[in-house]
């Protein structure tokens, strides 16, 4: 247990020092963090609508962060290029998030050219039922991404570090609003970019 704790601490620390060094994006990711919480208890009340405001409120947030203002130049505090950090990134790096944010935006699109998803499913009536289905399918979206990159991850690491991804991505929720809560406060002050000074979280 306690490797397997350490992996996923390796696997925080890095996505938060690689990833996540300008305020702003700290402050989407508090907000990105808080919606994906409120998804995960609308789970049990309503899977659709869960997944509604986990992609349209928290994966809109999150990667927002990341496209529009962290740095993508040369990360002088950690002394890598974008390229290194890229190409050694566990889960979803930039090339993965963007072919898995074309598949999103095309399903509403495949789903009102076919409504009955080529036979798949029953399709509810309505604008209500069409934005139910559609948010079926993106629940569907969310679970397969993240099964498939940790069985990819148990063919190229090893099944430890598949399940160590696994577990800090569903996790990352509670522990973005641990250290990301003071983000805005250090944002409002004119503080753009992260120190990096504080200890590993």
């Amino acid at each position: 247990m306690r490797d397997f704790l350490q992996k996923v601490d390796t696997l925080r620390w890095d996505d938060h020092r690689y990833y996540h060094q300008c305020r702003i994006n700290q402050t989407l990711h508090l907000i990105s963090a808080i919606s994906f919480l409120c998804a995960y208890a609308l789970l049990f009340v309503d899977p659709a609508a869960a997944a509604m405001v986990g992609w349209l409120v928290g994966m809109v947030t999150r990667q927002s962060g990341h496209i529009f203002f962290e740095p993508r130049g040369y990360d002088s505090v950690n002394q890598a290029t974008d390229a290194h950090k890229e190409a050694i990134k566990v889960g979803y790096n930039m090339r993965r998030k963007a072919i898995l944010i074309g598949v999103w935006l095309a399903l509403p699109a495949v789903l009102a050219w076919r409504r009955d998803l080529f036979g798949l499913i029953h399709p509810d009536a309505g604008l209500a039922g069409y934005a139910h289905d559609v948010g079926l399918l993106w629940l569907a979206l969310g679970v397969t991404g993240l099964l498939l990159r940790t069985l990819h991850l148990f063919v190229l690491r090893s099944p430890a570090w598949g399940l160590a991804w696994a577990f800090k991505i569903i996790t990352d929720p509670i522990h973005n609003v641990q250290i990301y809560w003071r983000s805005p406060v250090a944002l409002l002050r004119g503080e753009r970019l992260d120190p990096m000074q504080a200890p590993r979280h």
